[in-house]
C-alpha cells in the first residue's frame, strides 16, 4: 500500500511540475503546486457534490428518522469527508513536503483551517451579499479570494509548518 501511494505522489508531482516551467519567473514552485493541487480537489468536490445530490440523493430530503436533512445540505456533509481527506494528502505529500511535524498533528491542523476556511466562507458571504447588497456570485469570488489567501497562508505557516534555519546554520 505504501509503494502505491509513494507512486501516486510520485507521479502527481510530476504531472503538476511538468506545467509548472510557464510561471518559473512568476511565482514559487510551492505556491503554483498548492494552486493545482487546491484547483483540482475543488473540481473533485463539485464533481461528487454533483453525483450525490442528483444520483445518491436523487434530489430527495434524506430521512434518518430524527432529522431530516435537504439534499444540498446532505450531498455536502457526504462528500466533506472524502475531499478532506484528498485535500490533506495533495497537501502532504504533493504541497507541503517540508514539514516534519508529526502527521497527526498536520492532520488536526489541517482540520483546524478547514473549519476556519468554512466560517470565512459564511461570514464574508453574509458580509457582502446581505449588508453589502453585492450580488451573490460576485460575493462568491470575492470570498473565494480571500478564503484560498487565507488557506494557503494557514496551511504554509501552521499546518504544515517547516522548521526555520538560522542565518548561521545556512552560511
Amino acid at each position: 500500500m505504501r509503494s502505491i501511494l509513494h507512486f501516486c505522489r510520485i507521479a502527481i508531482i510530476r504531472v503538476v511540475d511538468f506545467f509548472y516551467f510557464p510561471f518559473l519567473r512568476f511565482i514559487p514552485l510551492e505556491v503554483f503546486r498548492y494552486g493545482v493541487t487546491g484547483g483540482a480537489n475543488t473540481v473533485f468536490d463539485i464533481f461528487l457534490y454533483f453525483i450525490f445530490y442528483q444520483y445518491v440523493l436523487d434530489k430527495q430530503i434524506l430521512d434518518l428518522e430524527v432529522i431530516a436533512i435537504s439534499p444540498h445540505i446532505a450531498a455536502f456533509l457526504l462528500v466533506f469527508p472524502i475531499t478532506f481527506t484528498t485535500g490533506f494528502f495533495l497537501a502532504k505529500y504533493v504541497t507541503f513536503t517540508a514539514s516534519e511535524l508529526r502527521g497527526r498533528i498536520q492532520l488536526f491542523r489541517y482540520g483546524l483551517t478547514v473549519l476556519g476556511a468554512i466560517l470565512l466562507n459564511y461570514i464574508f458571504l453574509k458580509i457582502f451579499v446581505e449588508y453589502a447588497g453585492l450580488y451573490a456570485t460576485l460575493a462568491k469570488a470575492l470570498t473565494t479570494v480571500i478564503v484560498v489567501t487565507y488557506s494557503y497562508i494557514s496551511q504554509r505557516y501552521f499546518s504544515f509548518k517547516t522548521a526555520r534555519i538560522s542565518r548561521a546554520a545556512q552560511s
